[in-house]
């Protein structure tokens, strides 16, 4: 009896727009308690796993039933031993489930809600699935990818060009051992025997030709066996393979530019601390291919490794000036704009020596912004600064100083945060995903 396999993606009992919504829904309710976790704890601990409650009663598809108070029934089920064909029942009433109501314990089995366990990169994809460096390809070039060819194993057919002459001569080796192919030294050996047996003896005789023939015989056969068993057959040659790997058109650098000095208290570095975790996972998540440099400065300004940026105890004054001309020297030295999609992002509570802020507008509007792609500037705030600071009109100096930045220069822009929970829009805010129409100021 012949059966049949039903390999369809939407069989007869399911519907296919009913699954699809299902794993929306779901995906949008992961996504939405991964950032709430995110916004109410710790921004470090977007690089973990997270347990995520799912409602139970949202994972049910709709389907279609017989209603128990209405239709006709008459069969009796398998193993009903109390009621026979023929009986008369009567129908349950309007809303007569089963359930528990309020303030009334279940004695039925109830299902708790499901725990989705995601992974560090489950995780990760939740929370950067729709965030995106801003225009990461420069308006001069092509979105063409352009492709390098690469070693890629073997391959049993190709152009003669890229033989592999090695490969090749291996599996030749490996093959005449296999089929026992005679070697040229054999061959040769009999038939100078030979020569030297018919010198000896030029005359025939019952001993000598009878060896001489058994000798012949043997020389055909290895002669025959080498010409069968070639020293090089179509079956060994090997060819290097090769496959295209796309290269970026542009390489990317992020410069992240962070003031620690005195005016800075604990919770300033660690508001500020936290929106650049948040970015260094975000662009190592969502770029291979990306540089980033640390800049840490009060009085002076120094480059330094990632540990040193987050962990470092050192403090002092605030010039921020000088963390300008540390980013700027660094380019200049390593960073050659024609090459490179320079982004940068400052973080500091707006406190500056007085003078410097002028100093660091000019050194942004002649210098820096028309080597960057993309410059963010993120000043914290108290909580109490909030309410005040609620225009953009209002601010310290430095950020009054900015809005000239951001006047003359459209990839230039600026932000607050005063609290934790400030810090996961901001960020959004400044690295949403551009429309495919926007370009760079």
């Amino acid at each position: 009896m012949p059966s049949f396999i039903d390999r369809r993606l939407n069989p007869k009992d399911k519907s296919l727009s009913n699954r699809q919504r299902f794993l929306r829904r779901a995906r949008g309710e992961l996504k939405r308690v991964v950032h709430e976790k995110i916004k109410s704890g710790k921004i470090v601990d977007v690089d973990a796993g997270h347990s995520v409650p799912f409602p139970l009663d949202g994972t049910s598809e709709p389907s279609f039933q017989a209603d128990r108070s209405s239709g006709r029934r008459e069969h009796v089920l398998p193993g009903n031993k109390e009621f026979t064909a023929g009986d008369r029942l009567a129908k349950p009433g309007q809303g007569g489930g089963t359930g528990a109501g309020k303030g009334a314990a279940s004695e039925g089995d109830m299902e708790d809600d499901f725990q989705f366990v995601l992974s560090r990169e489950e995780v990760l994809d939740l929370f950067f699935e729709d965030l995106e460096l801003p225009d990461m390809i420069k308006s001069s070039l092509k979105e063409a990818v352009t492709f390098r060819s690469r070693r890629a194993g073997f391959t049993i057919a190709g152009a003669p060009t890229n033989i592999n002459v090695g490969r090749t001569m291996r599996n030749s080796f490996g093959r005449r051992i296999a089929l026992q192919r005679p070697k040229l030294a054999q061959v040769e050996a009999i038939a100078k025997e030979i020569e030297e047996l018919e010198a000896k003896h030029p005359k025939p005789g019952s001993a000598s030709s009878e060896r001489l023939a058994k000798m012949r015989s043997e020389l055909e056969r290895l002669e025959r066996r080498r010409k069968v068993v070639g020293y090089i057959d179509p079956v060994d040659i090997r060819f290097n393979r090769f496959e295209p790997q796309p290269l970026p058109n542009a390489s990317a650098v992020m410069f992240c530019l962070m003031d620690v000095s005195g005016s800075m208290g604990e919770r300033e570095k660690d508001l500020a601390k936290r929106f650049f975790v948040l970015l260094h996972l975000f662009l190592k998540r969502r770029y291979e291919r990306i540089d980033i440099v640390f800049i840490r400065h009060t009085h002076q300004a120094h480059e330094v490794d990632e540990e040193t940026f987050f962990r470092s105890t050192q403090s002092g004054g605030t010039v921020v000036s000088t963390a300008l001309e540390e980013m700027q020297r660094i380019i200049l030295e390593r960073y050659p704009s024609q090459d490179w999609n320079i982004y940068a992002a400052q973080a500091s509570d707006g406190d500056n020596l007085a003078g410097d802020s002028e100093h660091c507008v000019n050194l942004l509007n002649k210098e820096i912004m028309k080597l960057c792609q993309y410059y963010a500037y993120v000043e914290i705030l108290d909580e109490r600064e909030s309410a005040i600071f609620r225009s953009t009109d209002n601010g310290t100096s430095l950020w009054r100083s900015y809005r000239q930045v951001g006047e003359n220069w459209r990839n230039f822009q600026m932000t607050r945060i005063a609290k934790p929970g400030d810090i996961y829009p901001v960020f959004r805010q400044l690295f949403a995903k551009q429309p495919s129409s926007a370009k760079n100021g």
